[in-house]
């Protein structure tokens, strides 16, 4: 509960802020870095209040989130034996770390763009394609993509139900993540099964 009211406080200040793009986009970048605060619940009480800037609310939270994907891959490339067991630690267990590597290796674009839509920290990902120096662009590109369904999905929930957006994502948020994760999943395999 105590979360709840700080959220709501938050966001209301970050709703009457000239700072609010800066504002939404650092916490997109926290958000995909290092510290698991719910986007969502600022994101869509301020895209609610200021529909005027709806979709440019959904284009900085992407900025950020790729910013922080960049940061997370540089850290994976550069830091890895210095900061990578702290992340995995905190974000997973080494075994997962392994098995996501591996997914990496395999088949790195559609395993970020899977787990940038899954309800799975995005943090391993980032770690794990800068640790097996995975394509830069590629990367991005995946990031990208991901995030832009996430944030522009919740842009276009709040254009078409307005207020009533904050109860039509709490009672099908699972449904879509479900959908979207499916549907990425068979683009996937139509596509390995293009290549064989």
């Amino acid at each position: 509960m105590a979360i709840s009211k700080t959220l709501k406080h938050k966001t209301q200040k970050l709703v009457d802020s000239k700072h609010m793009l800066k504002g939404i986009t650092f916490a997109s970048f926290l958000e995909s870095t290092i510290v698991p605060i719910p986007l969502e619940a600022v994101m869509v009480p301020l895209m609610q209040a200021r529909r005027d800037k709806l979709w440019l609310i959904a284009l900085m939270a992407t900025l950020g989130c790729i910013v922080g994907a960049l940061f997370g891959y540089a850290i994976g490339y550069f830091l890895f034996d210095l900061v990578g067991q702290w992340v995995i630690d905190t974000f997973s267990s080494p075994k997962q770390f392994e098995q996501v590597k591996q997914q990496m290796q395999a088949q790195g674009f559609w395993f970020v763009l899977t787990l940038g839509i899954a309800p799975i920290p995005f943090q391993i990902a980032m770690l794990a394609a800068g640790a097996t120096k995975y394509s830069l662009l590629m990367f991005v590109l995946a990031s990208a993509i991901a995030r832009s369904i996430r944030y522009f999905g919740l842009a276009a929930v709040v254009y078409f139900a307005g207020n009533h957006a904050e109860r039509v994502i709490r009672k099908h948020k699972t449904k879509a993540i479900a959908g979207l994760s499916i549907a990425v999943l068979l683009l996937w395999w139509a596509a390995n099964a293009l290549k064989g």
